[in-house]
């Protein structure tokens, strides 16, 4: 299955695919307007050889199959300060 793939110039990391390309028909619009102008990415083979970075491409595919879209949102970044503060119970100290 071959797929869009598109991506954002307002938030780093977000990426809306779709089944059909420029089709943004079943993307609901309070969405389509968070996301900003949609920048084609690539066309990428859903069932090929190659996976995804940050999804799983079974899963991208049942939910473009179902839904006509499929959101990934940016990685959280992990505070490595604060998980540091809370494994060494520091966090309630000052």
């Amino acid at each position: 299955m071959l797929c869009a793939i598109y991506k954002t110039r307002r938030h780093a990391g977000m990426y809306l695919y779709l089944a059909k390309r420029d089709d943004f028909s079943a993307v609901p619009q309070a969405l389509l307007e968070r996301f900003g102008t949609p920048e084609l990415l690539m066309l990428f083979n859903l069932h090929g050889d190659k996976p995804l970075a940050l999804a799983d491409n079974h899963s991208v595919s049942q939910q473009l199959q179902t839904q006509g879209f499929y959101l990934q949102m940016p990685q959280q970044e992990q505070n490595l300060l604060l998980a540091f503060k809370l494994q060494n119970n520091l966090a309630a100290k000052r």
